[in-house]
């Protein structure tokens, strides 16, 4: 075989290999949405109090949604299947070398228990590993290379064991799957929808569709300032001080007359067009009127319904409340808007090495995180209280946790399984149900994903290092938070990457880039502790496992400041 063909039949390997991969990717995401969203999607609660707006009438035959709750010791719910199907799809796909589970320890009862009439997992044929059945399967410590990123909230980490009693980690779950599941169960319990005025309407999302109450604009009005006319020229010019906006005659314009009109006033009956001062010249001996150029009809004005007619939608349900959006509902007619409240987010940073100000010193390290996700959090449409800085006391994360009313809990830190790595055990303590527990994804690895008492919020567990918990962020937050306040996702595109990006051997890489022309250049700087390339960046490149080679096409997240640039202009056009 020549070099020519060996390099053929290597890049048609590569080639097998990615859709392999993207293939078994997919199914994953297929079955998490498959056991997560098997009921109908919930619709948004109608608002309650005077003025509200009654909303559709449920289906015939709703179907109960999830409980939100199930405690260690019982049968996980289908969402905790989800997140298993996903993981042991992730798992198969990643091949036997690349698998977590091998040589693991027997779980324990509590941790292995089926839900009642769940497939059974097959005997595995002798010499290989033991398939995924669960997230909470079986204990196995963390990776090495991330075990540190749960932990670091600066520049530096300190040195912790790899493993504890407590360690039960096993396969993770796939990105997109991972993802796909954060979404769903946003998705599943939408928050009640209510009535907002429009000065306070800002960065909510519409629950109900706006519809055109009127037509826009209502009347014929002037487009500019100048002359109505009626019919063709010359014109006399009737008198009058001529017509305003918001004032002025509506007598019918007779034909060879014209008026003065201003723009935006109603224009007068039978008036044929509206010719500009500047083009148009006034005899005042004669009162006369001359166009200086071709008038056509209906030049200068807008006709009612120009913009919409009484009853159109002008915006969908699921739209988010901009600026713009608030002029066109106040032009529409509205006082007000339905929409869906911004999701409320507790923001808790453990860590006893942590300080608020002034120089690291003595070991200790700045908050990185504390700063950073409230007002990341805001970009993403949350209402977040001020971050509370637990330290590395049990006691007091399970208080935070019980007493929360909050949508969503992010704890920072925590999430492995170190001596004082205390969110597993608090989890198991308080009848968590723990969704994700590991992403196949770098930086962020040990970050997890929970369901908290029925009716409590869920809790989005991220790694201390500030990249690692900046991907958490976007990997499990923002989808769920997207789900929960009803967004839109963001439409995914790809860009060629323009140098070589290197990858991790079997999970998801996500680097910092920063967008050039019509490709995204790498940026330095983007280990799990740092927040140098991040901070130039205006989006992260999902590198797949092996990484990719100069112009390959990566897809993109943007992030939630990046500012328009050429290449989405054609998202405005």
């Amino acid at each position: 075989m020549t070099a020519h063909e060996r390099e053929a039949a290597s890049a048609d390997g590569g080639r097998s290999t990615e859709e392999e991969r993207a293939a078994e990717e997919e199914r994953a995401v297929d079955q998490a949405l498959a056991l997560v969203g098997h009921q109908p999607r919930a619709g948004h609660r109608p608002p309650e109090g005077p003025g509200a707006t009654p909303s559709k009438p449920p289906p015939s035959s709703p179907v109960s949604p999830p409980s939100a709750v199930s405690p260690p010791s019982s049968s996980p719910s289908s969402a905790a299947a989800a997140a298993a199907a996903a993981a042991a799809a992730a798992s198969a796909s990643a091949g036997p070398e690349s698998r977590p589970d091998s040589g693991l320890t027997p779980s324990s009862p509590a941790r292995s228990a089926q839900t009642p009439g769940a497939a059974m997992p097959s005997a595995p044929a002798p010499g290989s590993p033991a398939p995924v059945v669960s997230p909470l399967a079986a204990p196995a410590p963390a990776p090495a290379v991330d075990s540190a990123s749960s932990r670091s909230h600066g520049a530096s980490s300190a040195d912790r064991p790899a493993s504890s009693p407590h360690a039960h980690r096993t396969g993770s779950t796939a990105w997109h799957a991972a993802r796909a599941l954060a979404e769903s169960l946003g998705r599943a319990a939408p928050l009640a929808a209510h009535r907002l005025p429009l000065d306070r309407a800002l960065g909510h999302v519409l629950a109900e569709a706006v519809v055109a109450l009127t037509d826009l604009p209502s009347f014929d009005t002037s487009a500019m300032d100048g002359w109505a006319v009626a019919g063709p020229g010359p014109w006399t010019v009737k008198e009058g001080e001529g017509l305003l906006a918001g004032r002025g005659s509506t007598e019918p314009l007779p034909d060879g007359q014209a008026l003065r009109i201003a723009t935006g006033a109603r224009l007068p009956a039978d008036a044929t067009a509206v010719i500009r001062s500047e083009h148009a010249h006034c005899d005042e001996a004669k009162r006369l009127l001359y166009a200086g150029r071709e008038v056509v009809q209906g030049q200068d004005i807008r006709p009612r319904g120009q913009e919409c007619r009484s009853g159109d939608e002008l915006l969908p349900a699921g739209t988010v409340v901009t600026p713009p959006v608030l002029g066109l509902a106040a032009a529409a007619g509205y006082d007000a808007l339905v929409a869906v409240p911004r999701p409320r987010v507790d923001v808790l940073v453990l860590g006893d090495e942590l300080l608020t100000a002034g120089l690291p010193h003595d070991g200790l390290i700045r908050d990185a995180l504390g700063p950073m996700l409230a007002p990341w959090l805001r970009a993403l449409g949350a209402e977040v209280a001020e971050p509370r800085r637990l330290g590395d006391e049990a006691g007091a994360l399970r208080q935070a946790l019980v007493s929360s009313d909050a949508d969503l809990i992010l704890t920072t830190g925590g999430t492995a399984a170190g001596p004082v790595d205390h969110v597993h055990p608090v989890l198991a303590e308080i009848g968590a149900e723990l969704l994700v527990d590991g992403v196949a994804v770098r930086p962020g690895h040990p970050m997890l994903l929970a369901r908290l008492a029925e009716g409590g919020p869920c809790l989005v567990g991220l790694p201390g290092n500030p990249l690692a918990a900046v991907s958490g962020l976007l990997t499990l937050a923002e989808p769920l938070l997207r789900g929960i306040a009803g967004r839109p996702a963001q439409d995914r595109y790809r860009a060629p990457v323009r140098q070589e990006v290197h990858g991790h051997p079997h999970d998801t890489r996500l680097i910092p880039v920063v967008h050039r022309e019509d490709s995204v250049v790498p940026l330095h700087y983007n280990g799990p502790a740092m927040l140098r390339g991040i901070a130039a960046a205006d989006g992260l490149a999902v590198v797949p496992p092996g990484g990719v080679r100069s112009g390959t096409e990566v897809e993109i997240l943007d992030l939630p400041w990046a500012s328009a640039s050429p290449w989405t202009e054609g998202c405005f056009t």
